[in-house]
């Protein structure tokens, strides 16, 4: 019997294996998406990006990244269920900055939540991160819709809490829109702050993917490139944690 054909699901992972990470451009996203639903509510979808609410546990850069949350449960083959609104919780071992706190963001819109493109990307998590972790029967999910704006006395922070785990097993990061800004580059590290690679997430649907529990994370500032325009990074940030 021949081997079954390479996809590219292969490549993700002995990335993801080898090296704790893996970037992946946005048109090669789109492909596997769409082997897992539809995102023919994608313009919806990437609008409500304009819809967030301020993160009020920020008091020196929150009035500048906005966000949404959600929290959902999946069998390792079974549906992706919505759970009831809840806080995001993060220890001080994994965010020195706001850990040990129970932050209450406004909830994801139901319209969102429940389109084709959500559950399309979170599909394809539970299938991949699933084949990464065969042992795992269930997946706590959160995700959260960011905008970091940057202004021209201002940069913008992704990630002020600086190279850091969020506490979880895998982590998808999707770029949904840049709009007017520079820079904004993830760099992945090892414990002891070594760098093991960099890459900037500049076009819609490019990816990356992280196991959490291997590697560290952070997104340097975005500034604008016109100082007299509005300038914002959006991004979606899928978690998965094993449960069960």
């Amino acid at each position: 019997m021949s081997p079954a054909p390479r996809t590219d699901h292969d490549d993700f992972a002995q990335s993801l294996r080898g090296d704790g990470f893996c970037f992946v451009d946005g048109e090669t996203m789109r492909g596997h998406l769409l082997q897992h639903g539809s995102l023919q509510d994608w313009p919806a979808f990437a609008d409500s990006w304009n819809d967030l609410a301020p993160d009020q546990y920020l008091a020196s850069v929150g009035r500048h990244r906005r966000r949404r949350h959600a929290v959902f449960r999946a069998g390792r083959d079974g549906a992706i269920e919505r759970q009831p609104h809840q806080p995001h919780y993060q220890s001080l071992n994994y965010n020195a900055l706001q850990g040990d706190i129970e932050r209450w963001f406004e909830p994801v819109h139901d319209a969102i939540a429940g389109g084709a493109s959500l559950t399309t990307v979170l599909g394809f998590c539970r299938d991949f991160f699933s084949t990464l972790a065969p042992q795992t029967q269930a997946w706590h999910i959160e995700l959260h819709q960011f905008r970091i704006e940057a202004r021209g006395d201002e940069d913008g922070q992704p990630t002020p809490e600086g190279v850091h785990r969020d506490g979880v097993d895998y982590v998808l990061v999707l770029l949904i829109d840049r709009h007017n800004i520079l820079s904004g580059t993830t760099t992945i590290h090892t414990a002891d702050g070594t760098e093991l690679g960099s890459f900037t997430l500049t076009a819609p649907l490019d990816a990356a993917l992280v196991d959490d529990a291997r590697v560290f994370h952070g997104v340097t500032a975005v500034t604008p490139q016109d100082p007299q325009r509005e300038a914002h990074r959006d991004v979606l940030v899928v978690t998965f944690r094993k449960t069960g």
